[in-house]
């Protein structure tokens, strides 16, 4: 199972719990209505917990069969189709999740159109709000809309965060050869082949910014097995596996350079019209520095001196060293390393 599958079950068990969840309390919500003194009192074969198993055994199927719609389907499907397209299936698969919800209760217990539209009511806001934070969840990254949520960035806070800064080279000439449509199509399909191979790796899309990512682990996760390096070759063999797709599609191969850095930096949230979580500091500038060297010194991949002493490099890469270098805008001089796998795939 690759990892973007992964990230996905792990969305629909979420939405499983809480969808079960949210019938539930939907279950106790109409007994404390059945007790109030407007109420004409529960009909004679309510129970409480008769209501209960069929809320919730609503709520838990229509998320096993809505949740895997919105999931599977319509967010992988449709997300290179325009708004009003994705609106328009969204709304319509709105509308079957209500319906299938809608239809199970009916089988469990006999209907009732007044309690069938105060539950389609319901759902539907249930559906939609889900349908939401799938959006907002692509479009901010795993994790990070929760954080906003939570407000674990509204003062900033220093991390310690290791960065690589990924860049396509010849990104000018390819453009040119290929023009403005076609060269952000040639980006968009580098940008998504290469996802899998940041996932395995545990690390996290900080942001796309022209032809270049950036990527960002916690220590624990990027010093974990290698895995900051690891990811660059992962990421180079996919491509390389996928190199007729290139040559047919585009007439030309990606191929990269990188800069791994490591340090503290301070995070937080910025903005207010669009908010987000930014990293600051000089760790930034220098991975972005040390990602430059590699032309000048024709290696693919330079480390920092303070990332290779943290990791293990054990049997799986050689690290050589280039010396100490002072880097543009730098006062003190930092030694790199150039690193290259002992085993290739």
């Amino acid at each position: 199972m690759n990892p973007r599958t992964r990230v996905q079950w792990r969305q629909l068990f979420q939405i499983i719990v809480i969808w079960t969840a949210i019938g539930l309390l939907i279950a106790l919500y109409d007994h404390l209505v059945l007790q109030t003194s407007g109420s004409a009192g529960p009909a004679a074969d309510y129970t409480l917990t008769r209501s209960i198993l069929v809320n919730a055994s609503a709520g838990f199927a229509g998320a096993l069969l809505g949740g895997s719609l919105l999931v599977f389907f319509v967010n992988e499907r449709f997300r290179d189709k325009s708004y009003a397209y994705t609106i328009l299936t969204v709304t319509i698969s709105f509308v079957a999740v209500i319906f299938i919800v809608g239809q199970i209760l009916t089988l469990i217990e006999p209907p009732d159109m007044a309690r069938m539209m105060k539950n389609g009511l319901i759902w539907a806001l249930v559906v939609g709000i889900t349908q939401l934070f799938l959006q907002i969840n692509s479009k901010f990254g795993p994790g990070v809309f929760r954080d906003i949520l939570r407000g674990k960035y509204n003062t900033p806070r220093e991390e310690k965060r290791i960065f690589m800064f990924l860049d396509i080279n010849a990104s000018t000439t390819i453009a040119e050869m290929l023009g403005d449509k076609r060269y952000h199509a040639f980006l968009k399909d580098f940008f998504t082949d290469i996802t899998n191979p940041i996932l395995e790796n545990r690390g996290e899309i900080y942001q796309y910014v022209g032809d270049e990512v950036i990527i960002a682990w916690r220590y624990r996760e990027g010093f974990a097995e290698s895995n900051c390096v690891q990811c660059f070759f992962d990421i180079k063999y996919r491509i390389r596996a996928l190199r007729e797709k290139y040559l047919e599609r585009y007439g030309v191969f990606p191929e990269f350079k990188a800069g791994i850095h490591c340090g503290a930096v301070v995070a937080g949230e910025v903005g207010i019209i669009k908010r987000d979580i930014t990293y600051s500091g000089d760790v930034l500038n220098t991975t972005s520095r040390i990602q430059g060297m590699c032309k000048q010194f024709n290696e693919e991949v330079i480390a920092s001196a303070d990332l290779v002493s943290e990791l293990r490099l054990g049997e799986d890469f050689m690290a050589r060293t280039l010396g100490s270098i002072k880097l543009r805008g730098k006062e003190k001089e930092m030694a790199l390393l150039a690193l290259k796998p002992l085993r290739l795939a």
